[in-house]
């Protein structure tokens, strides 16, 4: 009879709490985008919409580890779901009557509560990981793998139920639907989370947030661009080109367009998702030495960077939207959002292998700290790379963000694992 690995309960928890914030995270991202596209927000006004919420999650992520080592691991989680509530609530206030500077300022401060919200939750689920994962035979890679990829086709749904809400019950009744279940699902969590993740430690120090390690520097380098590359088509520009091609301004082409729009988003994500929870066979993690997988980071990284490249001389060739532009986007995208995922998840495995046991939260919030700088970068990039040179130089800046990550990559060594 196989005996359930110790700490799988405590894992499943976590797990399920996760993938409860990560819908509501992708439902309340499509929601915000498209209603206020509709409104009339320029590209660079929709990215400023998401500042804060990127803002928010590297300050969070710095404090977080902290706080999940002074107080406990299911603290922190608890607390992010929690927020994320009082954050949909929040965003249920917001009156139309409200001039657009008032209406801006108000959501950006929503979405900066949800931001905190977010990487309080990702801290808690990613370092609960570290300190669950059987030790042998992969476990660990297998583990986070299964964590992060399932994440990522919960949030992949989220985008679809997002759009979906919005154009069947409108932007208010999604919220407040949103914080009902989400609120629900808080409730359930805590009482029945089991034991098994640590209550914390009275001496931790903030000061110990920031890594002496130079692995865990250079990862988290390379981490900032990748993300970068990542949202800097992400964001804004790709749903902006999306909707300007499929819909025609009436509210039936609106509703059309939000679907079509929140199906690919959803898919990309889902399919992200899906080649993460796979990246432990596809990378062979269970045979391969701990140097092989240092140095693939590189490899995939590279790779990867060929495809916004290819892209980038597709629009340039284009000169504006075009039906054969669309298809080869759609296509590329797909490709890039496939690659991108084994890179993500090699690093959100590497990131735990670098780290030791008692200082996991600390290394894991700045990880995540310099992943959400990434997100922020390419936040700002994708409006206003899209508002000022359209498709073509929002892609040959991701091309070039994505050769900057294989770089850091490169600096990766093994000779650290003895200094740890």
């Amino acid at each position: 009879m196989t005996t359930r690995p110790e700490g799988l309960s405590a894992y499943i928890a976590v797990t399920a709490a996760y993938w409860a914030f990560m819908l509501s995270d992708g439902a309340l991202r499509m929601l915000v985008l498209l209603h206020f596209h509709t409104l009339g927000f320029s590209p660079v006004q929709l990215a400023y919409l998401f500042v804060l919420y990127e803002v928010a999650g590297m300050v969070t992520n710095l404090s977080a580890g902290w706080i999940a080592a002074r107080f406990g691991l299911t603290a922190t989680l608890y607390a992010g779901l929690g927020l994320q509530v009082l954050a949909l609530i929040a965003l249920a206030q917001l009156d139309p009557l409200w001039s657009l500077p008032v209406s801006v300022a108000f959501v950006m401060a929503v979405q900066g509560a949800s931001g905190v919200a977010k990487d309080l939750a990702k801290m808690s689920s990613k370092s609960a990981v570290k300190l669950l994962a059987p030790k042998e035979d992969g476990g660990l890679f297998r583990w986070v793998a299964v964590l992060t990829g399932s994440k990522n086709a919960v949030k992949g749904v989220g985008f679809l139920v997002g759009a979906a809400l919005l154009a069947g019950i409108g932007f208010v009744g999604a919220v407040w639907a949103m914080a009902a279940a989400l609120a629900v699902i808080l409730i359930a969590v805590v009482l029945a989370m089991p034991p098994g993740l640590p209550r914390g430690r009275k001496g931790a120090k903030f000061s110990e947030v920031f890594s002496k390690s130079a692995n865990v520097n250079w990862l988290s380098a390379a981490r900032v661009f990748l993300f970068g590359a990542r949202d800097v088509w992400f964001v804004v520009g790709i749903p902006i080109y999306f909707y300007g091609v499929l819909s025609d301004g009436s509210e039936a082409g609106n509703r059309a367009a939000f679907f079509l729009i929140g199906s690919f988003m959803a898919g990309w994500i889902i399919l992200y998702g899906a080649v993460q929870a796979s990246a432990p066979k596809i990378l062979r993690a269970k045979s391969r030495p701990e140097a092989a997988l240092i140095a693939a980071a590189r490899s995939w990284a590279l790779a990867l960077c060929a495809v916004p490249a290819v892209l980038t001389a597709l629009a340039l060739m284009a000169g504006g939207a075009q039906t054969w532009l669309t298809v080869a986007l759609v296509a590329g995208l797909l490709v890039f959002g496939a690659i991108f995922a084994v890179n993500s998840a090699l690093h959100s495995y590497l990131i735990l292998a670098f780290t030791r046991a008692e200082r996991v939260t600390m290394d894991v919030g700045f990880y995540y700290m310099a992943n959400a700088a990434g997100r922020l970068l390419g936040t700002l990039l994708s409006g206003l790379t899209y508002q000022l040179g359209g498709l073509a130089l929002m892609l040959g800046v991701a091309t070039g963000m994505v050769a900057l990550s294989a770089l850091a990559a490169g600096r990766l060594g093994l000779q650290e694992k003895a200094e740890a």
